[in-house]
């Protein structure tokens, strides 16, 4: 069995155990599907070689029923360039970030981007809405959707901040080392041709 099974498996696990921890009422029931949540558990830390403590601390620590999580991204373009931020670690990405439980995906683009872009823009369409195990890799345990929307830019100015160390706009052909495990070339690609055409409808995984 591949690596890639045995993950979809660990990660389906995990999320029966959680949505019957949510409803469950019968006490032996309960540790059933908390045993369940602990071999989840253990099964990623076999194929992550992480240690089970920490994949339980990262894996196993919510509650109410298992949802993906969100994150968005902001494709902002200049003279047909876009926009781009550097990573603490050297690779760039399209400002964005896990979305806020107190924001909605428009406030949370708004905020992602003043903070690690500093500029203040305004959202003008959603381009698409994926599934990140369809397009990214590292495969993560958690299921995540992935919202990409097209701003357009009102003010503000780049700062050095805890996040990014950079901000600079590039042309399709010219993209520097990408942040993959956030956007890849295909996704970039993807923004550039949403950009162009003005009639785009969303795309939706």
């Amino acid at each position: 069995m591949s690596d890639k099974k045995w993950l979809d498996l660990a990660v389906e696990l995990q999320a029966i155990a959680q949505n019957g921890l949510c409803y469950v009422r019968d006490c032996y029931d309960k540790e059933r599907y908390e045993r369940i949540r602990e071999i989840s558990a253990e099964m990623i830390s076999a194929y992550s070689e992480v240690p089970v403590e920490k994949v339980k601390d990262l894996f196993c620590n919510e509650t109410g029923y298992q949802t993906p999580k969100i994150d968005s991204r902001a494709a902002i373009f200049r003279d047909g360039r876009i926009l781009l931020v550097k990573e603490n670690n050297g690779t760039w990405s399209l400002p964005g970030g896990w979305v806020d439980v107190d924001l909605s995906v428009k406030e949370n683009i708004i905020k992602e981007v003043k903070e690690e872009a500093g500029l203040d823009v305004r959202v003008d369409k959603v381009i698409a809405v994926q599934d990140r195990e369809k397009h990214n890799l590292p495969v993560y345990a958690h299921k995540v959707c992935k919202i990409f929307v097209q701003c357009s830019v009102l003010g503000g100015s780049f700062a050095e901040n805890l996040e990014t160390t950079d901000s600079r706009y590039f042309s399709l052909d010219e993209l520097p080392l990408l942040a993959t495990e956030k956007n890849n070339a295909e996704q970039i690609h993807m923004c550039f041709q949403a950009y162009g055409d003005h009639g785009w409808k969303t795309l939706l995984d």
